[in-house]
């Protein structure tokens, strides 16, 4: 899937029904690969780089998804570096984290902020 990207907005990328609960589903925003993931108890949608930063491979999408000291996480495909899906940070390594975007559902669509 490919979004319009626009200016210091909110950018509607997917619908609700596009992704798959506590799975990851992988956009492009613009030239950016997001790994986005949907937690249907809560209602919330994360929006994290797609991009594995230890192997530069577009793969976090297909990480998966579990709860590592009270932080829900998605696990790289590759080396299982653990993210939190909230902030982005890597569990194992303090120096590493994922780009992180605020994001939404508004009437069975999906928002991302791009400032």
């Amino acid at each position: 899937m490919t979004a319009q990207l626009k200016k210091d907005t909110w950018t509607d990328v997917c619908q609700l029904d596009d992704l798959v609960p506590e799975s990851g589903v992988a956009v492009r925003l613009g030239k950016t690969q997001i790994a986005l993931f949907y937690w249907p108890k809560t209602g919330e949608v994360f929006a994290l780089g797609n991009t594995d930063p230890f192997s530069s491979a577009n793969v976090i999408a297909r990480g998966i998804v579990g709860d590592v000291q009270g932080k829900r996480v998605v696990a790289s495909p590759l080396y299982k570096q653990h993210f939190c899906l909230e902030t982005g940070q890597c569990l194992e390594d303090d120096a590493v984290s994922l780009m992180t975007w605020p994001a939404r559902l508004e009437e069975g669509q999906v928002l991302i902020h791009q400032p």
